[in-house]
């Protein structure tokens, strides 16, 4: 699927997901992400570095050993990938080994996928 900025909203066919504010997205990193994910390539905690996740296949930054069921659900990081998984990610991926209960509200998690796309543009 092919993604379209375009007049504050990030396309995909169809539907459209509301652009995220990535300022406003560290910030809810930081209260809510930072204590088991780094921002810093190859930086492990209790969870992957998210340094460079935006865009790429689920389960594949090295040095971390995910979970059969992330393994096997074959996900790319997309905004609507990250945004339902981050909704509830245990209902997303049933077995993943992340033990977080979700980020209900929506602009909070568009904020952090935009926080995740910036990211991952600082680091190429």
């Amino acid at each position: 699927i092919g993604w379209l900025f375009l007049g504050g909203s990030l396309l995909a066919g169809s539907q459209a997901l509301a652009a995220g504010n990535a300022t406003k997205g560290q910030q809810v990193f930081q209260s809510q992400c930072a204590s088991c994910h780094s921002t810093s390539p190859g930086v492990t905690l209790f969870g992957p570095s998210l340094a460079d996740v935006y865009g790429k296949p689920a389960a594949s930054v090295k040095g971390y050993a995910y979970s059969p069921a992330l393994i096997k659900a074959h996900l790319t990081w997309t905004p609507a990938a990250l945004n339902k998984f981050l909704t509830s990610p245990q209902t997303d991926v049933p077995g993943t080994k992340m033990p977080y209960a979700g980020l209900s509200d929506p602009t909070q998690r568009a904020n952090v996928i935009a926080y995740l796309a910036q990211l991952s543009q600082a680091h190429k």
